[in-house]
């Protein structure tokens, strides 16, 4: 296609597309000029989305939750591994236990590592009786060890919640959980449109189920600290969101009046100028929850940063994954449902085919041209040239000029 063809608005989009195509992916990445297309395999990401929250609920229903007695109620003693008499084992205290209460506790485990290590044994709730006929018999066992190094019976330490108070901590839970939900609700709707709220609500779901189903997995207790934890890692889930839709809002402003990219396309290249931003933040708010899990729970074997590190971690994870891959191509696919953005599509597309007509046309046009001329130099090469008029012919007497005869009249 010539030059002269060609509209302002078309060499535009060549050359953007020309200088685009010259740089690098991570240049793309790093500049947000669209190293990814995202919108335009939404459908590849909600069957990605559909196999996650497949095999989280399968774990929930099959796994289960391993509910704190905060929840549940119970009593929780809790002992140093290190002892006078040597490390205690969960097969040796699940023995004690047996043999001081005729029947095994509900679950023991070790929290920690090294000297810090702790065993933790849950069981229905005992009375003071029996719970303190426990700790004499834990201690006659392994002599655990205190704060100073000595063997003492204070090091084990013991807890009791009833039932009705763990139900009245699952009860506030939700309720903490519905008002964050709808606040958010109106929020987004407010400030942005009834469409992102949507789209906000289902990408919290999702983490929701993605969280709670890493939770089955792994058989981390569910305690208020992985209420807490959750709380806060929907509050960043909807920051990352939120961050992403107000690109889209900026981008797609009076989109109705241009026709150089559609809804979708504009939505796509949103999610590729706040990408970067997306994962620089993700990978600053990790590396301090990896060096809690690492730190408090490894190294000090505090049980209750366990819970509140996994539930954070694994929640900014998937809040940044929904926040890119879910919500944002989930209303990209409500706003499509409008008249206003399919109105557009179809103009967007009818501009785009005439443009691609009206250059088809020019290329045609061009060479005919092309062809008439080289069929006219064929023809004026293959004729032979007449001879000038005015040139005698090979052996002809050449002609002199007629002159009067005769006298000179005077």
């Amino acid at each position: 296609m010539s030059a002269k063809n060609s509209s302002p608005e078309t060499l535009g989009t060549e050359a953007g597309t020309g200088s685009a195509q010259q740089h690098g992916f991570f240049v793309r990445l790093y500049t947000g000029t669209g190293a990814f297309e995202v919108i335009g395999k939404r459908k590849l990401w909600y069957a990605v989305s559909g196999v996650i929250v497949a095999i989280s609920l399968l774990a929930m229903l099959i796994r289960g939750f391993a509910f704190g007695i905060d929840f549940e109620g119970g009593t929780k003693i809790s002992m140093p591994v290190d002892g006078a008499k040597g490390q205690a084992t969960t097969e040796q205290v699940e023995t004690v236990f047996g043999e001081a209460m005729g029947g095994a506790p509900e679950t023991v485990v070790i929290v920690g590592s090294g000297p810090s290590a702790t065993v933790q044994i849950r069981t229905e709730t005992l009375s003071n009786e029996d719970t303190e006929k426990v700790r004499a018999a834990l201690f006659d066992a392994f002599a655990p060890k205190g704060t100073d190094g000595q063997p003492s019976i204070q090091a084990i330490s013991d807890s009791a919640v009833s039932s009705t108070w763990g139900g009245q901590i699952t009860q506030k839970a939700l309720i903490a959980l519905v008002v964050f939900l709808v606040l958010v609700s109106i929020y987004i709707t407010v400030r942005y449109e009834r469409y992102m709220a949507l789209a906000a609500l289902a990408a919290m779901f999702f983490d929701l189920i993605v969280t709670a189903g890493v939770y089955a997995l792994v058989g981390f207790e569910v305690t208020p600290a992985t209420v807490i934890g959750l709380l806060t890692i929907l509050g960043f889930s909807i920051y990352d969101t939120v961050i992403v839709f107000d690109k889209v809002e900026e981008n797609t402003e009076g989109f109705e009046h241009t026709t150089r990219r559609t809804f979708a396309e504009q939505a796509n290249l949103a999610v590729n100028q706040t990408f970067m931003r997306s994962i620089n933040t993700s990978l600053i708010s990790a590396l301090p929850i990896i060096a809690l899990m690492v730190i408090a729970v490894w190294l000090l074997g505090v049980g209750t940063l366990q819970d509140l590190a996994l539930v954070q971690l694994v929640g900014v994870l998937v809040g940044t994954y929904s926040s890119i891959y879910f919500a944002t191509p989930l209303l990209v696919t409500l706003r499509e449902r409008t008249d206003v953005v399919r109105n557009h599509t179809r103009k967007v597309m009818r501009r785009r085919a005439a443009v691609a007509a009206k250059s088809e046309g020019a290329t045609e046009l061009d060479d005919d041209d092309a062809a008439q001329d080289l069929t006219a130099d064929a023809v004026e090469v293959s004729t032979p040239a007449a001879p000038a008029p005015d040139k005698p012919a090979p052996g002809a007497k050449p002609l002199r000029p007629n002159r009067p005869s005769g006298k000179r009249r005077t």
